[in-house]
């Protein structure tokens, strides 16, 4: 999640190592000549059907027809991205290994105890995607909360009795869960699963109370009456749900938290390599089919530099870390 920092300007890139001008133009050269020549591995730790993975999903054939290599989606879901992080972080950087996620790559390692990555040195910044509107809050269509105030209002009727779903620590699902729970003052009991879609089907049925989604899996749900939504976690309304009230205007002073995706490299990617891929990235995010199903699913594509993306997630990793304590002193 994030709180819409700005995103910060684009500063000149450091000199890496010894490298000279004409060497870091020969290494430029050598990239776009021979890259790629294998199928390239797309890991999105989430299972399909994610948020993450419908993000790609939309993607890839465009990525793979301007690469002119086959894309292949791994979905490595676990430890609310954790697994599939982990992975690329250990990986080579030689652009045969992608990392696609969601805004859990800052937020997971404040709330988990011992992170096998760090979100800001620990990989190579390509481009940050897209960002949504905020999370849908849903329950299910027999629940008997019709608002927010009536969710709150049953959760502090019988403390520690009602559940949340999420798809794991520090995740979009997670997070904002317990920013409500903390500002509203209610015991709402958190139950972790694989991923977004295994929570969403307990939803459903009843065996959840309420679970934060993003707009682009409520949606269609809200639309078959699967679900009901009643209220968004983002600052503004949405005009794919414009009856859908956001929190703040149901009296969460400052409730602003949305849901971006990112895409990056293992650690040690050379700059010309990031440069390439970032092209090829604006280039998918341009494609009118692109912006029209993002448009459907509440989605803005984004597409911002390296340079740009790495200010950007090193500002939201010292967010989460703050919120991540605020929320770890309200619980005590």
């Amino acid at each position: 999640m994030m709180n819409r920092p700005a995103i910060l300007a684009t500063a000149t890139l450091c000199a890496v190592g010894v490298l000279s001008w004409s060497a870091a133009a020969t290494a430029a050269q050598k990239v776009e000549k021979d890259y790629p020549n294998k199928p390239i591995r797309v890991i999105v730790p989430s299972p399909a059907g994610g948020p993450p993975d419908l993000v790609m999903r939309m993607l890839l054939p465009y990525y793979s027809q301007s690469l002119g290599q086959a894309l292949v989606l791994d979905n490595r879901a676990g430890a609310g991205g954790v697994v599939g992080s982990a992975t690329v972080a250990k990986g080579t950087p030689d652009g045969y290994t992608w990392l696609v996620t969601t805004a859990s790559h800052t937020n997971t390692p404040p709330f988990s105890k011992n992170s096998p990555f760090d979100p800001v040195k620990d990989f190579s910044h390509i481009s940050l995607l897209a960002q949504n509107f905020g999370q849908a809050v849903v329950v299910p269509t027999n629940s008997a909360a019709k608002s927010v105030p009536e969710l709150i209002a049953m959760a502090k009727a019988k403390p520690g009795k009602m559940n949340y779903a999420s798809a794991g620590i520090g995740t979009a699902s997670h997070i904002p869960a317990e920013v409500m729970k903390s500002m509203a003052g209610v015991d709402i009991v958190g139950v972790q699963y694989k991923g977004v879609p295994e929570g969403m089907t307990d939803l459903i049925a009843g065996r959840m109370d309420v679970m934060f989604v993003g707009t682009q899996i409520a949606l269609p749900l809200m639309q078959s009456n699967r679900l009901r939504v009643i209220a968004l976690t983002g600052a503004k309304r949405w005009k794919g749900m414009p009856d859908v009230p956001t929190m703040q205007e149901l009296g969460f002073k400052g409730y602003d938290l949305i849901n971006w995706f990112g895409f990056w490299l293992p650690p040690g990617a050379s700059p010309a390599l990031q440069q390439r891929l970032h092209a090829e990235t604006v280039k998918a995010l341009a494609v009118p089919e692109v912006l029209k199903q993002f448009d459907v699913l509440g989605l803005e594509a984004v597409g911002s530099t390296p340079e740009n993306f790495i200010k950007f997630v090193t500002e939201q990793s010292r967010f989460m870390n703050e919120l991540a304590r605020k929320v770890d002193a309200a619980a005590k």
